[in-house]
């Protein structure tokens, strides 16, 4: 269960022998627990058929989340291979006080970090969806076509996609200066929904599973309240240390269609009635 790369790195480090449990939770990549004779405990990401860059990408995106000032905590990658990632492993603690307006704070932190332009170095992923992240100056032209019109594209070859929700789709990219106030190039998460944020071991907010780019700030935010809102402390907290254009929450249903996009072409047709609900909404 340990690969051969892995447990040569954990000798390596004079950690000793190595043991993996498998742990639940995870629907793209099986997730364990390691320990080690003499050494730390690790956390360990397989998926035999993963794209062969995808952990690697992973990794890029953690240590870039990982370097914000003040910014939420994430699991620091130690080692990749095509076919596992090897993190720090952040052991869960009861929440401690002002749990959710802390993790408001530092998320604000984190999108303080702004870029040139959206993107990222590299293409990453969304789950196992390849994710584009060309560099763009322009926020509207990114999220039109490297978010919106991708998935879209993806969901039409697949035969996921009517025609009707496809030219709502195409309309709504077409509208986008029209919707969305302009904003910075924010370092985000990219995938922070109520699963991707944990308790760690001080009992504060942490982040996994990143697909990290610099993206809209208000998108992050959306996406927290797709399959289930945070407590009102942490938007309250994140709009007193990072204050919202007004209608922010308006927008939400906006980003979150390409979630709901993404979230079609991973599993399939019970999407298609959201994602046609909401591109009706804005198309």
């Amino acid at each position: 269960m340990v690969p051969a790369a892995v447990a040569r790195f954990i000798a390596a480090q004079g950690w000793g022998a190595a043991a993996a449990e498998p742990v639940g939770g995870g629907c793209i990549n099986a997730g364990h627990v390691v320990s080690t004779t003499r050494g730390p405990t690790l956390f360990l990401k397989l998926n035999a058929s993963a794209p062969p860059d995808m952990f690697v990408r992973e990794a890029e995106g953690l240590a870039a989340l990982g370097a914000a000032k003040d910014g939420p905590r994430v699991p620091a990658p130690l080692l990749t291979g095509a076919d596992f990632l090897l993190l720090e492993y952040l052991p869960a603690a009861r929440p401690a006080p002002r749990w959710s307006a802390a993790l408001g704070e530092r998320l604000a932190a984190l999108h303080a970090v702004t870029g040139r332009a959206f993107g990222f170095d590299h293409d990453n992923y969304i789950g196992s969806t390849p994710q584009s992240n060309r560099w763009t100056p322009d926020g509207w032209e990114f999220f039109a076509e490297q978010r919106l019109r991708f998935q879209a594209r993806l969901a039409v070859d697949r035969g996921l996609l009517t025609n009707p929700a496809l030219r709502r789709i195409e309309r709504l990219a077409q509208r986008l200066r029209e919707l969305v106030p302009e904003q910075p190039a924010s370092l985000i998460h990219g995938d922070l929904w109520g699963g991707n944020i944990v308790s760690g071991p001080d009992g504060l907010g942490c982040l996994i599973d990143p697909a990290a780019h610099f993206g809209w700030a208000e998108a992050d935010l959306a996406m927290t309240t797709l399959f289930g809102r945070l407590p009102e402390a942490f938007y309250s907290a994140y709009a007193a240390a990072r204050p919202l254009a007004p209608g922010w929450e308006e927008r939400f249903d906006l980003y979150n269609l390409y979630h709901l996009l993404n979230h079609l072409n991973l599993f399939g047709r019970g999407y298609a009635g959201a994602v046609e609900e909401a591109a009706r909404r804005f198309g």
